[in-house]
This record gives C-alpha cells, structure tokens and sequence, in this order.
C-alpha cells in the first residue's frame, strides 16, 4: 500500500490528506464505495489505513461476479453439462463455486463440459458462428457498465441470423440495489463512492437520488490514487457542513447524463426485472433481461433455466461483506480455508472482490 509519504507526493495528495486527517466530524462516519475497481484500487493504495479514527470505508455491492448467488451458479452448472453446448463465461466466473464447495465451471470442464472463456459477448458470437452444429450461450454478467456490449451481441446475432447463439441474462442493475441497501435495518452507511464507471453510462445524475431522497452525501468517483483522495474529501465535507448533495469528481469521463448511444442500445434490448442478488435477495427491478422482441436469445427459455434453490456455503460471509456489514477479515475463513488458490466464496474468486483485494495487498508497501 502507499506510504502517507507517498500520497503526499501524488499532486494536491499532501493537501488532501491532511485536509481529511484533521477535518472536524459529528461524529463516526462509514463511506461505502460500489464498485469493484474502486475496491481493488482503494486496497491497493492502503486508503484505509490512512483514515483518521472513526473514519471507516466499507465495501459495498459492486462486484457483478460476487452479488451472482449460488443458486444461480447452480443451475449455470447443471446448464453446462447439456449435450452439445459451448458455455461462455469470462474469466472470474469460471471459478465461482456452487453450493457444494469445489464444485465450479472450472471443475465441471475438467470432467468434460465444453466451457470456455471469453473477453467479450462478440468472441461468443464469432464462435457461434464458427460452430454452427454446436449451441453456444454467453452468461451476461455485470452491471450497467457490460450491458450495452451485450446488447449489442444480440442485435448482431439478429442481424446476422445466427441462430446457435443465445444469452444467460445475468445483468444488474446499480440503483434499485443501493434503494434495497438502504432499506436494511442494519444499513449505517453515511456517504456513497458512486461507481464512475457506470456513471460512464448512465450519467453522474443517475446517483442524484442519493442526496435528494436519502439525505446521503455521493461522489462520483474515478480510479486513480488522487481521485479516491479527492473523492473521499469531499464525502467527509459534506458530512461535516450537514450538505449532502451529488459531486462528480470523475468530469474527465462522466457527464451528468451519461452515453446517450449505449443508453439507446440498452433500452432497445434489454427491460428491468426482477433478480436476485447475494446478500440482498430477490429486489424488484434489479436485473436486465431480453425484451420479447429478442426472446428468441433467451438461453433461460430455450434450455429451461431454473437457478437451484440451495444456500450458500456454510461460514462463507461474502453476503454479509457485500453489504458492507463485515470486512473481508471478519469472516472466520478469510486467509485460512478460503483463499485465491481455494477460493470458498466469490469475493476471494473475482479480480474486482473484497476478500481478493484485501488478500492480495494486505500489509503491501509500494
């Protein structure tokens, strides 16, 4: 993690660290980031531990891979092993386990699954067409960040006719899940790092409802060290001026009403429905899925989808770290059963989760 020296270096670092270190606050504060590059870079640059006391940042539900349920990751298992498939998948989620530990698409392949990983829905549809005797399905996850690049998948699959190619849903949607957040009993959350990439799409305005609604300070934020510096300032100041309101500090790439051109796309394939999340349940318009004009894509209709109905592995926390109640180390199988090589949870598998951030940088110097 960086130095105190080195953050005095970054430029204005020196002026922002000491402006958030002495400021004068009513009293303990949490910020909550959601996002999971947000996650990475935070950890990554030891922010956490320069917080003066009574300052505390959690992590919130921002990994797309992370907030995928079990029950979901079952039926993606059992949707592998049809005859004749090609399942795409990026990266993080070939390591995703069930609810049987151990049991992923990773494993499943090793027993003879045709999976495969992509970098994007367009490499599935290249081998969709490729492979025109084999049926090929890219399981969409993410938030509103990936979804216009899906959304285009399909309209191209469309349009090129291809027939073999079909979409595992498995979008988020950021808002309806920060609404379902806030509506929790336990939620002491004081302040929100929005995520600058979604805000890319949807538009900094996106997350005016925090304030406006909520009385919760937010801060569009971007990615570098003086970003999350700058970014983490202004949260504390509103919270000492009693002025929540919406900031954008990522201005270089987020505009107040986002993408018009990716916003097009998404609301020509993809409507809000109902989904459910990991730590959260099933929240009311929290996902994407295909209109009925692209039904004809749906992998969930064409193979009978049906997510299993059995919990999470027993003593994994992620729920609870995803909703910012614990952190990663508060969970009795962080470091010991639960770890990169044998990950127990999603938030030790993803590049972009909590228990991988704080595994990989703990006690790092840069």
């Amino acid at each position: 993690m960086l130095s105190e020296a080195a953050f005095a270096r970054l430029p204005e670092g020196k002026k922002l660290l000491r402006g958030i270190q002495s400021m004068e606050l009513p009293g303990p504060v949490c910020l909550m980031e959601v996002c999971g590059t947000h996650t990475m870079a935070i950890a990554k640059a030891g922010l956490r531990q320069l917080l003066p006391k009574g300052v505390e940042l959690r992590s919130g539900p921002g990994c797309p891979v992370c907030v995928t349920p079990a029950g979901v990751m079952d039926g993606v298992l059992a949707l592998s092993e049809t005859p004749g498939l090609i399942l795409t998948t990026y990266g993080d989620l070939m390591r995703v386990p069930g609810s049987t530990p151990g049991d992923d698409l990773q494993r499943r392949r090793a027993m003879g699954a045709d999976v495969r990983w992509v970098y994007s829905p367009m490499d599935a549809l290249e081998l969709a067409q490729a492979e025109p005797d084999k049926q090929v399905v890219f399981l969409g996850v993410g938030f509103e960040t990936t979804a216009p690049g899906t959304a285009l998948a399909v309209l191209e699959a469309q349009r090129r006719g291809i027939k073999n190619f079909s979409l595992l849903c498995l979008l988020k949607r950021t808002e309806p899940a920060l609404r379902a957040l806030i509506s929790r009993p336990d939620f002491r959350v004081n302040g929100f790092l929005c995520p600058g990439h979604v805000a890319a799409i949807t538009g900094a305005e996106a997350f005016r409802f925090l304030p406006e609604e909520y009385g919760l300070p937010a801060v569009v934020s971007g990615f570098e060290t003086g970003d999350l510096l700058a970014a983490v300032y202004a949260l504390l100041a509103q919270i000492r001026d009693g002025s929540p309101r919406l900031e954008n500090e990522y201005t270089r790439v987020v505009s107040p009403q986002g993408n018009p051109a990716a916003l097009a796309l998404m609301e020509q394939v993809l409507e809000p429905v109902d989904s459910v999340w990991r730590g959260l349940g099933e929240i009311p318009g929290s996902g994407l899925g295909l209109r009925k004009e692209f039904r004809a894509f749906d992998a969930a209709e064409r193979f009978s989808f049906r997510p299993g109905q059995r919990v999470e592995n027993a003593g994994c926390r992620c729920g609870a770290i995803i909703c910012g109640q614990l952190n990663p180390q508060d969970c009795p199988l962080f470091g010991t059963a639960c770890q990169p090589e044998h990950p127990v949870g999603p938030c030790m598998v993803s590049s972009e989760g909590a228990c991988a951030a704080a595994y990989k940088y703990q006690g790092v110097e840069l």
